[in-house]
């Protein structure tokens, strides 16, 4: 497999890359960023994998979330995947909200998606075998992720408990199959038949499932899409079971970068206490 160096720029005393590599999961080549921080001049250090939201590359939260100085301070590396495959010949649509840019975290079975989109099994299985193979990274992980990114980090780990050690979401999509930003999509990728959509579905994944650990949740009180992102449904769901968390209503934030950045030291913080 072969892994190429695109960028390297110095940050916080680490080192801010990004990487393209041919993936057999995707059907075409992928970008990547991962930040090191400074101690792993010292030896390999936990991960924390943050997942992007619609319309979001690699490169969004890599410069507008804020998370190199956080990561540097605790010494996490931090691993920035793309949100979909892409490219010519690579399916797409009129929409932002589908297609390239919108991989919604989900393995796709329905034409023309499906020999492309792969997102979960890309993050799940490909990508972290990259990362661990490729980067002095320890095998010790936690997620987060902001809106569809959010999404996709809760329905990841609660899926696969043994490979996450930590859990928390920026705004994420909590709800989809009981929202526009899920609803569309979820048949888009998977078909009518609702009964398989439920494995994409953060509150209902944590009814059924629980999750080993506590989970920190951060949403902006003024966020302009809360009908679509259904924080209560998320917040009940937990409180009913009885799960350990924190679902925090911020006053006054919206959906924005500014949002994920002001916030973006206590995930980091979170994260950090629980891998390190």
């Amino acid at each position: 497999m072969t892994l190429d160096l695109l960028s390297e720029n110095r940050s916080f005393g680490g080192a801010q890359r990004v990487y393209r590599h041919p993936s057999n999961t995707c059907g075409c080549d992928m970008t990547f960023a991962a930040y090191l921080p400074p101690q792993v001049e010292d030896g390999p250090v936990p991960v924390l994998w943050y997942l992007s939201g619609l319309t979001c590359t690699h490169e969004n939260a890599m410069t507008k979330a804020g998370l190199q100085e956080h990561a540097a301070k605790h010494g996490l590396a931090v691993i920035f995947p793309d949100t979909s495959p892409r490219g010519e010949g690579i399916a797409d649509d009129e929409a932002y909200d589908l297609g390239q840019g919108a991989g919604f975290y989900v393995n796709a079975t329905r034409d023309p998606w499906r020999a492309n989109f792969r997102m979960y099994d890309y993050v799940v299985n490909e990508l972290r075998s990259i990362v661990l193979e490729h980067l002095p990274v320890q095998d010790r992980h936690g997620i987060t992720g902001h809106s569809m990114g959010g999404h996709g980090a809760i329905t990841i780990a609660v899926r696969n408990p043994a490979l996450f050690d930590s859990l928390s979401a920026f705004a994420p999509i909590a709800n989809p199959t009981q929202s526009d930003w899920g609803r569309k999509q979820l048949s888009a990728y998977l078909g009518d038949d609702e009964t398989g959509w439920s494995e994409y579905d953060s509150t209902l994944l944590l009814e059924e499932h629980g999750w080993k650990g506590d989970i920190l949740v951060d949403q902006g009180a003024a966020d302009q899409f809360l009908d679509l992102l259904r924080p209560e449904a998320l917040a009940q769901t937990m409180a009913k079971c009885r799960l350990p968390g924190t679902v925090r209503m911020q006053k006054g934030y919206d959906h924005s970068y500014y949002f994920v950045n002001t916030f973006a030291g206590d995930h980091v913080a979170w994260h950090a206490e629980r891998l390190n």
